[in-house]
C-alpha cells in the first residue's frame, strides 16, 4: 500500500498571504500567527513571503485569484474576519468570500488555504486569533505548506 502524506517543512516555498484590512484588530493576529508558522515551522524565509492587503473579506477571492494566476507562488493563504452583526450582511460577505475562495482553489493548481474567521461575536474572533482556540492564521499557513508537499508527492 502506498500512502501519501505531506510534511509542513517547505524551506523553498514561495507563499503569498492575502489579508483583509477590515477587522484588522483581529486580522493582525492572524497574520502574525501565519508568518510565525511559515518561518518557524515551515522554515520559509522572509524573502519568500509576500503579504497583500485588500479592503475586506469580500475582496479576498479576486486578490487570491490574481496571485494564483501569476504562477509566482507555491501557495496562497487567505486571512480575514467576518463577524455577525444585526443584518444579513454577514451571510453575504461570509458566503461569497468562502465560495469565491473555493472556486479559486478548485480552478487553480496552486493550493489556497482558508484562514477566514466567520464568527458570531468579537469574543469568538479573538479566541480564534491566538487565545483559547489557537491561531487560525497559523493553521491556514501550515495547511498551505502541507498541501504544497502533498501535491509534489502526488506528481512524483
Amino acid at each position: 500500500m502506498k500512502t501519501i502524506e505531506g510534511v509542513v517543512a517547505a524551506p523553498q516555498a514561495r507563499i503569498a498571504i492575502a489579508i483583509a484590512r477590515f477587522n484588522n484588530f483581529i486580522n493582525d493576529s492572524l497574520l502574525e500567527g501565519a508568518i510565525d508558522a511559515l518561518k518557524r515551522i515551515g522554515q520559509v524565509s522572509d524573502d519568500n513571503i509576500t503579504v497583500v492587503w485588500v479592503p475586506g473579506a469580500y475582496e479576498l477571492p479576486l486578490a487570491v485569484r490574481a496571485l494564483t494566476d501569476t504562477n509566482r507562488y507555491d501557495a496562497v493563504v487567505a486571512l480575514g474576519t467576518v463577524i455577525r452583526g444585526g443584518t444579513a450582511h454577514f451571510e453575504f460577505v461570509a458566503g461569497e468570500c468562502s465560495s469565491g475562495l473555493a472556486s479559486v482553489a478548485m480552478n487553480s493548481v496552486v493550493p489556497v488555504a482558508f484562514g477566514v474567521l466567520t464568527t458570531e461575536s468579537i469574543e469568538q474572533a479573538i479566541e480564534r486569533a491566538g487565545t483559547k482556540a489557537g491561531n487560525k492564521g497559523a493553521e491556514a499557513a501550515l495547511t498551505a505548506l502541507e498541501m504544497i508537499n502533498v501535491l509534489k508527492a502526488i506528481k512524483a
